[in-house]
């Protein structure tokens, strides 16, 4: 057995993945309650996204895929806010 076991996955990133999730999930909550809780976790998530894809690339691009989705949900989250996602619906 190897000494040097290099780890597959990329836990930061999984992180920002979950919480842009979360995110783009509760956005849709009306009274302001989306907005807050949507908008907060999915700036979590993106400096979760931002790091996970250093970490990433710092690994020869192993790990970069939780990150290209998590940047997809923020992306539909911010737009779904944009919109008036989270106010009144």
């Amino acid at each position: 057995m190897s000494s040097s076991v290099e780890r597959q996955s990329n836990p930061t990133a999984w992180a920002a993945f979950w919480f842009a999730l979360a995110g783009l999930v509760l956005m849709p909550i009306p009274l302001f309650i989306g907005l807050i809780l949507g908008g907060a976790l999915s700036i979590i998530a993106a400096v979760l996204a931002v790091i996970g894809l250093f970490k990433g690339l710092a690994r020869n691009g192993k790990g970069i895929a939780p990150v290209v989705f998590a940047a997809i949900f923020i992306a539909l989250t911010w737009g779904g806010i944009s919109i008036g996602g989270g106010t009144v619906w």
